[in-house]
């Protein structure tokens, strides 16, 4: 005669078997995450890292004109770059990264035939704006807004400035451009341009006035940085009259900022050159050429250079006013 088990034995052991079925199914599961994983990492040690992926576009970087992965960048391995809702554009309270996958253009206002993304604006908490400029056949700028300073930086092709007393001036990628506010001025393009562009309502002191600068990186003079490695150029005069400056910084592979900078300036950042890890805050980012950094006053920031070649970005600094 067959004994009937207890009912308790039985839902223990349906609980077990129920049990059993689930961590199956989760090792399964997780089997296959891990199977995929591998095969990543395998794409990403391939190319040689994440910070130092093989171009999508196969070609040759030593080539390539100066700055071409601004517009050509490469941070991302190509498996990813199709993968839906990928970015590496991060916005916060007082910090932004903007990444070239997330660049939105659309016709420039007041421009002909030029399409800008604006990285950085007042939107954010900034009290200046950053752009990307691409001017196309027969472009040509408008004028900002009254009161309104332009400095601008040209990342590919050729440009020509001319100013006030129709004189002309040929802007080549590494040249750059400050035109003080309220002077009439025009920026033209015959083939096709890539400027960056970083313009701020002046902020005026009596009897000082600014001018029309035109020049290059490689004629600007290195200038000591005390305790630090990186090279420094600054593209505008230090004197009071100017409200702010712009630093084009070098570093080389392994080099780093000594100092962890908490200050209240702003800066608008936009990597030319190389790659690397930079701290904002609580958070540590991959970046690349191409990348747009802001930010806000009193925000830890800190960068080390990657890779295997030079860093060189390009960095607006608000100076000589009282925060006041």
């Amino acid at each position: 005669m067959r004994h009937k088990k207890p009912s308790y034995i039985r839902s223990l052991k349906d609980s077990n078997m129920a049990k059993i079925q689930s961590l199956s199914a989760f090792l399964v599961q997780s089997l296959l995450i891990f199977s995929l994983f591998l095969s990543t990492l395998d794409v990403v040690l391939s190319q040689e890292g994440f910070c130092s992926a093989t171009s999508i576009l196969k070609t040759d970087p030593n080539t390539q004109p100066l700055y071409w992965k601004v517009t050509n960048p490469t941070l991302s391995p190509s498996h990813l770059q199709d993968l839906p809702g990928f970015t590496r554009s991060v916005y916060k309270r007082d910090h932004a990264l903007i990444t070239p996958e997330s660049h939105v253009f659309s016709p420039l206002p007041e421009w002909t035939n030029t399409l800008g993304a604006y990285l950085i604006t007042p939107a954010m908490g900034s009290h200046f704006v950053m752009y990307l400029a691409k001017m196309q056949e027969n472009s040509e700028s408008g004028l900002p807004p009254s009161d309104v300073e332009r400095f601008i930086f040209v990342v590919d092709g050729t440009a020509s400035l001319t100013d006030a007393s129709d004189i002309s001036h040929k802007l080549t990628v590494d040249s750059f451009a400050y035109i003080p506010p309220n002077l009439t001025h025009s920026l033209k393009c015959d083939a096709s341009s890539t400027l960056v562009a970083f313009e701020r309502r002046y902020s005026y002191i009596e009897s000082y006035s600014t001018e029309l600068i035109v020049g290059s990186t490689g004629k600007q003079a290195l200038l000591e940085t005390p305790g630090e490695v990186f090279e420094l150029r600054k593209l505008l005069p230090t004197s009071l009259p100017y409200d702010f400056n712009v630093h084009i910084m070098d570093f080389q592979p392994g080099e780093f900022l000594n100092v962890k900078e908490v200050h209240y300036n702003q800066h608008g950042l936009l990597l030319l050159e190389g790659q690397g890890i930079y701290r904002l805050g609580d958070n540590w980012y991959p970046v690349q050429a191409g990348d747009a950094i802001w930010m806000a006053p009193f925000v830890p920031q800190w960068y080390a250079a990657l890779g295997k070649s030079r860093t060189r970005y390009l960095l607006y600094k608000d100076v000589n006013r009282n925060p006041l």
